[in-house]
């Protein structure tokens, strides 16, 4: 084929994908394209099937099957451990050496086996949105595992957040006030009279409700006083409210006074305009672009509020957005460790063979679950790529679409050596599960679910629709016409441009 009509192959090839997109966005069907990008949006990377079930909807109705099929349980089988009981950590001390390295090992592997139940949920889930959601708000309900230290707690958090994924907002922050990885991780259970920790007074102003600079220290300290008493059973794992350590003296939070109880202030926080919008910006940022639109962030906010604190509302007017369905590079995302995972593996229908350590390795790429970095959180967007993390996310992808036999090393990593029981061995295992290739991606089938040839060399309209398959924007490097299919495949998941959605 000449230059000349190989460019006016391609040429015709992305006025095809505008005109769809533009369709689209006018009300008529998605077509495959804006269905790809409004499910890589949001949820995870889809399959050719998801894409064929959503291709012949409007964007308004593929918003409404989305939510209508979304669900608050996860289909994965929990965990043997969640209901195991705690073991504190005055009866850490009281044990053996042997017995205190036996029980930190148990309490690393029950760590690892939460983090690979919950990325086998997200690769597995028919409801790609509610885990989609779920990530967000343990993103912004931040706890960490280090601290929290009990695996059980953390699962009955990651529980707690899918089941308001898309419910009511109001009732999903009282219900994280009170739940028990929340108590610890921000020292609400220190929390008492005469000595208030003002620690999660001060997140659910700043992080949870109304952002940086809409309250003052005064409405801390008074805010911090509210909670006290608030506190959990370690037999039990449950909230209890310890009333003989509560202040119920007089306070004034945002203007409101009174005896005020943490309840009350979580209510005078939800009563400022501004709580709506500083959620509804941070979801803009989550599925629409990087830089929010004020102008269109408020009426979606005012409705936020109006219906009650409906999470799915604010969800559906947020992708019905056109640049959720456009591929554009200028307001591409960058995938999240965890979207490129679970996209590659959704999107090539490949298998998930060692969840822990795919878990190990997202924590290599900067997101390691259950274990935010701060209380701020993962802070996304260009943040989640620097040298080292687009080289760890590059060798994932590569290792994934390698022909090599089954790695013995996930079962060899999870056991402790004789004299490797201690913190180096911990991580010499750890690097070790990083280097596994936990997922598998057979190219060959990938390339046949999108109707091309492993073997036979592309076309310059067939490369174009094979890289509008994979990327949510064009690539930085084009394979050359007549590339094997194959090859194309690789360039295009190895390119930088895969990295966004």
């Amino acid at each position: 084929m000449s230059p000349t009509l190989r460019t006016v192959g391609l040429a015709l090839a992305l006025l095809v994908a505008s005109a769809a997109s533009a369709a689209a966005a006018s009300g008529g069907p998605l077509g495959e394209q804006g269905a790809r990008q409004l499910l890589t949006r949001a949820g995870f990377a889809p399959s050719a099937g998801e894409v064929a079930r959503f291709a012949p909807l409007t964007q308004h109705a593929a918003v409404d099957r989305l939510l209508a099929e979304s669900v608050d349980t996860a289909a994965t089988p929990a965990p043997a451990w969640i209901d195991d009981r705690i073991v504190l950590l005055r009866e850490l001390r009281a044990l053996s050496d042997e017995e205190r390295r036996a029980e930190l090992q148990r309490q690393v592997r029950m760590g690892l086996e939460l983090r690979g139940w919950w990325l086998r949920e997200m690769a597995t889930t028919e409801s790609p949105l509610t885990e989609r959601m779920t990530l967000f708000w343990h993103n912004h309900f931040v706890s960490a595992q280090p601290k929290v230290r009990w695996a059980q707690l953390m699962y009955r958090q990651n529980v707690l957040l899918r089941r308001h994924a898309l419910g009511r907002f109001d009732v999903l922050l009282h219900q994280v006030a009170r739940d028990p990885a929340m108590l610890v991780y921000l020292d609400t259970a220190l929390n008492r009279r005469g000595a208030p920790n003002e620690n999660f007074a001060r997140e659910a102003m700043e992080l949870f409700t109304l952002g940086e600079g809409r309250y003052g220290e005064a409405d801390i300290k008074d805010a911090a006083r509210a909670f006290t008493g608030w506190s959990f059973d370690p037999a039990t794992g449950q909230f209890v409210f310890r009333r003989g350590l509560h202040d119920g003296g007089h306070k004034t939070v945002l203007g409101r006074s009174g005896p005020l109880d943490g309840d009350a202030v979580l209510d005078v926080l939800l009563s400022q305009p501004s709580t709506a919008e500083f959620v509804v910006s941070k979801l803009w940022r989550e599925f629409v672009s990087p830089v929010p639109d004020a102008a269109r962030v408020r009426p979606i906010a005012d409705e936020f509020r109006s219906s009650g604190w409906r999470i799915d509302v604010a969800v559906r007017a947020l992708l019905l957005q056109p640049e959720v369905i456009q591929r554009s590079e200028e307001n591409a995302l960058v995938k999240s460790p965890v979207e490129l995972v679970v996209g590659l593996l959704r999107q090539s229908e490949g298998r998930l063979v060692a969840p822990a350590a795919a878990a190990v390795a997202m924590a290599g790429m900067g997101q390691n679950l259950f274990s935010p970095p701060n209380v701020r959180g993962w802070p996304g967007g260009d943040a989640w790529i620097n040298t080292a993390t687009l080289l760890a996310r590059k060798q994932f992808v590569e290792r994934a679409l390698s022909p090599a036999p089954p790695d013995a090393r996930p079962a060899m990593a999870m056991a402790a050596p004789a004299g490797e029981d201690g913190a180096e061995g911990l991580q010499r295992r750890l690097r070790m599960l990083e280097q596994v290739r936990s997922v598998r991606v057979d190219p060959d089938a990938w390339l046949k679910s999108a109707g091309l040839a492993p073997e036979r060399p592309l076309s310059g309209t067939e490369r174009a629709r094979l890289e509008g398959v994979v990327l949510s924007v064009p690539p930085t490097v084009h394979a050359a016409d007549g590339t094997l299919g194959l090859d194309v495949l690789r360039a295009a998941v190895l390119d930088p441009a895969y990295q966004l959605k």
